[in-house]
């Protein structure tokens, strides 16, 4: 079985992280631009990141024989320093229509300040005006009340539900998003947020239809391997294995190949992994020796 993280951070991962992943049969992540974790002060923080997210860590996950693709977004808990956040807003243009960028995102709210509700909605119009998907990050905080807002925001926007992807979901929410036509993706954390146990029961309660698993793996306490391992949990739980597909994989692909920047074959008929290609120069290497795949490396999966 092959796997998709269609939100994963992963410039906060090491390249153990990475062939971890290639070996559980992760095939390809997608990467929100996000907060990193204390405030950056200048726009060439954001610059510098955004580049990062299209240039670097796309050529470091091909190093270890994954896809990689993005979301470009001024983050919701940034947007609260408004003079910041209008300098990143003329940034944007620059950024998501760059290759391999599959959403503006992710965006949202954080505590639904007016200042978080200005930029969300401003990247909703960019979002309309270029036909592109949007993911949203829920709040930690007052969730439920914070998914029907977003949601209600999308539609005053004119978003159709099918374009945007509603994230950080739970038992709470997940009724409404699917209610209202919206993907309802859930992030698997290790202690907090959603179990992966927790998740083995939301499908088992909702089916697979437009619900999405993911790791939103980061600089924190998380799991990159979240995906794979909760599909496994749920296998040996008894959800049918055509809804594990579903929900580890092919729904992800549904929902941002809608992009036009993510197909199946990008995967499927890429070239094999060979660690002598230099990125500006550099390699993952730090001087080891180079693995050069003469045929496609197996999926390790038990």
């Amino acid at each position: 079985m092959q796997f998709i993280d269609p939100h994963i951070h992963m410039s906060s991962r090491t390249t153990d992280d990475y062939q971890a992943m290639q070996k559980a049969g992760i095939v390809a992540v997608i990467e929100p631009a996000f907060w990193l974790g204390q405030p950056r002060t200048s726009v060439g923080s954001f610059q510098d990141y955004f580049n990062s997210l299209i240039g670097w860590e796309r050529f470091r996950a091909s190093q270890f024989g994954i896809r990689h693709y993005c979301t470009i977004g001024l983050n919701s808990k940034e947007a609260n320093n408004e003079a910041l956040a209008e300098a990143v807003m003329e940034l944007l243009p620059l950024y998501v229509c760059k290759e391999g960028v599959v959403a503006i995102g992710e965006i949202g709210y954080d505590d639904m300040t007016p200042a978080e509700d200005k930029y969300f909605r401003l990247q909703l119009e960019l979002a309309k005006e270029l036909d592109m998907l949007v993911m949203i990050h829920t709040p930690h905080r007052n969730k439920k009340a914070g998914t029907s807002r977003s949601m209600d925001v999308c539609l005053e926007h004119g978003l159709k539900p099918s374009q945007v992807i509603v994230d950080h979901n739970n038992e709470e929410t997940v009724r409404e998003v699917l209610d209202r036509g919206f993907w309802a993706a859930f992030t698997i954390y290790p202690h907090t947020k959603m179990g992966n146990a927790r998740m083995v029961e939301v499908v088992r309660q909702y089916g697979c239809d437009r619900i999405i698993v993911d790791s939103s793996a980061d600089w924190g306490v998380s799991d990159p391997l979240a995906v794979p391992k909760t599909a496994l949990l749920m296998l040996e739980r008894g959800i049918p294995e055509a809804h594990v597909k579903a929900v580890c994989y092919q729904n992800a692909l549904a929902a941002y190949s809608q992009s036009g920047q993510m197909k199946e074959t990008d995967w499927l008929d890429s070239q094999l992994v060979d660690q002598r290609q230099l990125f500006n120069g550099n390699s993952v290497l730090r001087g080891q020796k180079p693995v050069v795949e003469e045929v496609r490396h197996p999926v390790l999966i038990e």
